[in-house]
């Protein structure tokens, strides 16, 4: 299944070499956006669950060396219980 997500980043701005590291870290299923001192990686990560969804793309962005200040997810992408 395919889950949409974003990563907010801790940094405020990513360089074009950063990105590549990002990219080759994994992230190449990732836009990365920056608005104001916010920068931002939007996910459609492929997964079984959404929580291997968030915590492979987290793994993939720390890998590249960024942390992730929080995760923003839209409401209808929260798998629903009974």
């Amino acid at each position: 299944m395919k889950y949409e997500f974003s990563l907010i980043l801790a940094a405020a701005n990513v360089t074009d070499e950063e990105a590549d590291k990002l990219y080759e870290a994994g992230c190449d299923d990732g836009s990365i956006l920056s608005r104001g001192d916010v920068t931002m990686v939007q996910f459609d990560r492929e997964a079984r669950t959404l929580d291997e969804a968030l915590a492979s793309a987290i793994r993939d962005v720390e890998s590249a060396g960024f942390q992730v200040a929080r995760v923003e997810i839209e409401r209808h992408e929260i798998p629903q219980t009974a």
